[in-house]
């Protein structure tokens, strides 16, 4: 899943990034309320994490001129203000949860997980498509099978994040260049070829479970269960 941060603390912002991209998020980071509606009217992203304290233009009206600009994006807010009235108005300026400063990096990855799946209309941690379950607050993926036993899957990191997008998006077809954009940064590049290497690897992985992985021409793929 790609992520924009927009945090003006360098180190602050370091560490955040550090922490979800070792939780396997593309992160893109910006220092500015202004950086980040200039980037955002020329890429998508599938949640923002935004601090509050920005200089100039705020968290809070950067969160409200991204809904009006159209973004519906999920967007959680960074503060170490920590009364009712700041945290309600964050939530009415269109932000969809707030966090309170210092935090752990556990409760930050539990919440953007919930956000992600609401945007989705996802209600479990787990995600499944027939046999395939995949554990998002594990990060573990398994077939499972009539009977209740689990077999695991094992996934490289970005086989994770390509099957992540799939079951947020199964039963619709996912759009290929929004999954390679789920899958890279800025400083990190990928190739639409690459996407197709990690796609035959899952089809490897699924297809001996009665699961395929099906090509849309002009558009990306979809997961569709094979006939008994």
């Amino acid at each position: 899943m790609r992520l924009l941060l927009v945090e003006d603390d360098v180190m602050v912002a370091s560490g955040i990034k550090l922490g979800l991209s070792d939780a396997g998020y593309a992160v893109d980071w910006v220092g500015s309320a202004e950086r980040a509606l200039e980037v955002t009217q020329a890429e998508s992203f599938d949640v923002a994490v935004v601090d509050i304290g920005l200089p100039l233009m705020d968290g809070l009206a950067l969160t409200q001129a991204l809904r009006k600009n159209g973004h519906s994006m999920p967007v959680l807010i960074l503060t170490a203000r920590d009364a009712l009235q700041d945290r309600v108005q964050g939530l009415d300026m269109g932000a969809d949860d707030y966090m309170v400063k210092p935090f752990e990096l556990p409760e930050l990855l539990a919440r953007l997980r919930a956000l992600l799946r609401r945007s989705q209309a996802a209600t479990s941690a787990t995600l499944s498509f027939g046999p395939l379950e995949l554990d998002t607050a594990q990060r573990q993926a398994c077939i499972r099978s009539a009977a209740g036993a689990a077999q695991p899957i094992e996934l490289g990191p970005r086989e994770w994040t390509v099957m992540e997008y799939l079951l947020l998006q199964a039963p619709k077809p996912a759009n290929k260049d929004k999954l390679l954009q789920a899958l890279t940064g800025w400083d990190k590049e990928i190739t639409p070829n690459a996407v197709e290497v990690y796609i035959s690897r899952l089809r490897g992985k699924l297809e001996p479970h009665g699961i395929a992985l099906r090509s849309i021409r002009g558009f990306g793929y979809r997961l569709e269960l094979l006939a008994a």
